[in-house]
């Protein structure tokens, strides 16, 4: 076979350009295809069928947009500061916009902060947490909403925003700076936490999409709508 590599003047290697080219477009198609996200430092398992088995079942504690007695539910462990979770936020948006209303789906919110690449996170879920408890389901989701809206992702936000946001959505800002500077439910972050990794998440955003006969469907990255879509209309149609 003729060599199709060669020396330039300088006696270094060259390759010709449509090897280059071939090369990238294999590397985008594999990025497409996991889609983007922000990446873990720690070593964790892959996406199995029997590692998506830890994931726990939805009860009355967790965070749902949507009847909790949905066909299928979309479990996401997001990281607030991740600017792909925040581009995925606003596909889930889209998503329940068309399915909710049906009550065919329900989305449920969990919390997986990665410290290593975004130490403000864990501090945003606690807010989260603490509109939740002061607010309930609706304040959890307004504040969620505002909080993607006004953060620059990759650890940007002025964690002083952060009682702002809780009197944007009409929270108590006293009881809500208490309840902030408290270690309430670090506990419930650091759980929600420890279940993505063994539920096989390698990074954010992380979902799995469970089905009314109990089949799961790992969703990993920031997919497109068409993606999210096509995987809930199989676990819709799962039997």
């Amino acid at each position: 076979m003729r060599n199709r590599f060669m020396l330039d003047s300088r006696g270094f290697l060259t390759v010709p350009m449509a090897i280059i080219l071939a090369a990238l477009i294999i590397a985008g198609a594999v990025i497409y295809a996991t889609g983007p996200s922000d990446r873990a430092n720690n070593d964790q398992p892959a996406n199995t069928a029997n590692v998506l088995d830890n994931l726990a079942p939805v009860d009355a504690n967790d965070h749902i947009w949507g009847s909790r007695d949905a066909a299928v539910k979309v479990v996401e462990f997001s990281d607030t500061e991740c600017p792909f979770c925040k581009r995925f936020h606003y596909t889930m948006k889209n998503i329940m916009a068309e399915y909710a209303e049906s009550g065919q789906v329900a989305w449920v919110y969990r919390h997986f902060p990665i410290d290593s690449l975004h130490p403000k996170a864990r501090k945003e879920s606690q807010a989260l947490e603490c509109a939740a408890d002061l607010g309930g389901n609706e304040k959890f989701w307004l504040y969620l909403d505002r909080l993607f809206e006004v953060t620059p992702s990759n650890n940007g936000l002025d964690l002083n925003e952060l009682p702002n946001i809780a009197s944007y959505v009409g929270l108590d800002r006293s009881k809500f700076e208490a309840c902030l500077g408290s270690s309430k439910f670090l506990d419930v972050i650091q759980a929600d936490y420890d279940e993505a990794v063994k539920s096989g998440a390698r990074g954010t955003p992380f979902s799995v999409v469970v089905a009314a006969d109990g089949q799961k469907f790992s969703l990993d990255g920031a997919q497109p709508y068409s993606a999210v879509k096509q995987i809930i209309d199989a676990a819709l149609s799962a039997k």
